[in-house]
């Protein structure tokens, strides 16, 4: 698929498998390497991250045949190829064996699965879906498994880790090849439980192919991602797939969201539903109350319909952080843990221990305007990003943001005027304007944002300004958001990425300031 956009994450001793084993295996059809005694070490589906042992998986692509590298990964130490009829024709002066197959991207899952030996005693596997809060809850569900004690793995739009190390992540779920060997390097760790956020692009190109969840949970669905779904019921549908006996054995649903509610209809797999306690709000097995929001996390009951219930704290900002806590620790529960135990270990460090880099995000000292960055880009998590430093704000909420290029024009109105319903000042920015003209995209924000509510509108095209003009707009008591860039360490421009860190110049400008 050529090449790689960096590193991935492997086994160090990674267990060799026999060719002709996996040809009997699976059936496949073999050209060339019959008589060869060919052993795999791993499999790879950029030309760029084949390893010496490597199956190298050559798909065709939008602009171009992964069997077109196919030479680079045989130069690069690939021992096989498998790829469709069509690249075994434009890869044959390679001289690799060859294994040929109607579909190569839907091979890969079981493929990698079968390498790297993933389903053999595999850990508690833990998966997280929906349109926002999926990576905050998956960090949730790591920090409440280390506090338990638990040897854990991650795999979030964030960062991967493999108990104590942390890597950077590239796609928010990778491709099957890589997480299978994420889960190969998480075995020779000891690692007990590992978590995985679940994208739709995830289910719909079969990047957790050949795994089968112990619990999933589902958190929203709002609009998103409609420059590849159609329209909504297509994006429905694409994350309904993971509530199937293939994919997952039981979920946990938030059924507050009227999409959450159709998934536990439509599911099948045994689910248990979770939702805010209000009245005339949905009927749960789970109900959430928030007992404190403060500007360093909130405090919450969790109980459920047969009387049993803990009361805890989470470090981040917002209600919706709370229900996102309180949906791990609901999954963690129907995965088979004491609801009892949970509640010791939370309560022996008073609440959950974790991290979560670049969503809601406090970058401030403790004076001067409370300034958090966020990795929110859909109108709904301007909303609750938005109410959730609006409840802890004595003066004014300042909010900055842009809108992606060459991604769903569509929202970007909508985001525009959550922004300016939810803040009392706007400021309209670049964020990865790609291959559009950065000022037409400011201006349909500009134009949305102007449309409602009463907040003052101001367009600053360069980030580093508008964070600036931010923090000088704000004083003790106020509060700044910065939606978007998040845990991001690039923007994307047209002629390529550059490397820019909306954390550490937030940090600079609030230096410059003269606050903390």
């Amino acid at each position: 698929m050529g090449s790689s956009p960096g590193p991935s994450i492997r086994p160090d001793h990674p267990a060799p498998r026999s060719l002709h084993r996996l040809v009997e295996e699976f059936g496949l059809e073999l050209r060339g390497g019959e008589d060869a005694d060919v052993e795999i070490t791993g499999v790879a589906v950029h030309s760029g991250d084949v390893r010496p042992g490597d199956l190298y998986v050559a798909a065709p692509g939008a602009a171009t045949h992964g069997a077109r590298f196919a030479a680079a990964a045989r130069e690069a130490g690939a021992v096989v190829l498998l790829t469709d009829s069509a690249g075994a024709e434009l890869a044959a002066e390679a001289g690799l064996p060859t294994l040929v197959v109607d579909d190569p991207r839907a091979a890969i899952g079981g493929l990698s699965a079968w390498v790297y030996r993933t389903q053999e005693d595999p850990p508690l596997l833990l998966g997280v879906t929906g349109t926002n809060g999926k990576t905050s809850t998956a960090h949730l569900l790591e920090g409440v498994l280390r506090q338990l004690g638990y040897v854990t793995g991650l795999s979030s739009t964030a960062e991967r880790r493999v108990g104590s190390e942390v890597h950077r992540s590239r796609l928010t779920t990778p491709e099957a090849s890589e997480l299978h060997a994420h889960l190969a390097r998480m075995r020779e760790h000891e690692t007990r439980a590992a978590v995985i956020e679940v994208s739709a692009h995830a289910l719909t190109f079969g990047r957790i192919d050949g795994i089968v969840f112990d619990v999933v949970g589902f958190t929203n669905l709002s609009r998103d991602h409609l420059d590849q779904y159609g329209d909504m019921e297509e994006y429905f549908a694409a994350k309904l797939a993971l509530f199937h006996p293939d994919r997952a054995r039981a979920a946990v649903v938030n059924v507050d969201d009227a999409w959450g509610a159709r998934v536990a209809a439509e599911a099948h797999i045994p689910v248990t539903t979770i939702a805010t306690a209000r009245e005339g709000g949905p009927d749960a097995d789970w109900r959430v109350t928030v007992l404190e929001e403060t500007a360093h996390g909130v405090s919450f009951r969790l109980e459920h319909r047969d009387g049993r219930a803990l009361e805890t704290h989470e470090p981040f900002l917002g209600a919706h952080m709370a229900l996102n806590a309180a949906l791990a620790i609901a999954m963690l529960v129907e995965s088979g843990l004491e609801l009892e135990a949970i509640a010791a270990s939370l309560e022996q460090e008073g609440g959950i221990l974790a991290s979560l880099p670049g969503r809601l995000e406090r970058v401030s000292g403790e004076s001067g305007p409370v300034l958090v960055v966020d990795y929110g880009h859909s109108p709904d998590a301007f909303r609750s990003s938005l109410a959730a430093l609006r409840a802890v704000t004595p003066g004014r909420v300042v909010m900055v943001f842009g809108a992606d290029g060459d991604r769903d024009t569509g929202k970007r109105p909508d985001m525009a005027r959550a922004a300016a319903q939810g803040a009392d000042l706007v400021i309209v920015t670049d964020y990865n304007p790609r291959e559009e003209d950065p000022a037409a995209i400011r201006a349909t924000l500009v134009a949305a944002a102007r449309e409602v509510g009463s907040a003052e509108v101001r367009e600053v095209p360069d980030p580093p300004a508008a964070i600036r003009a931010a923090v000088a707009a704000a004083g003790e008591g106020d509060s700044i958001l910065w939606a978007g860039p998040g845990h991001e360490e690039e923007m994307e421009i047209r002629g390529g990425p550059i490397a820019y860190s909306a954390r550490d110049d937030a940090r600079q400008a609030l230096r410059e300031a003269g606050w903390e």
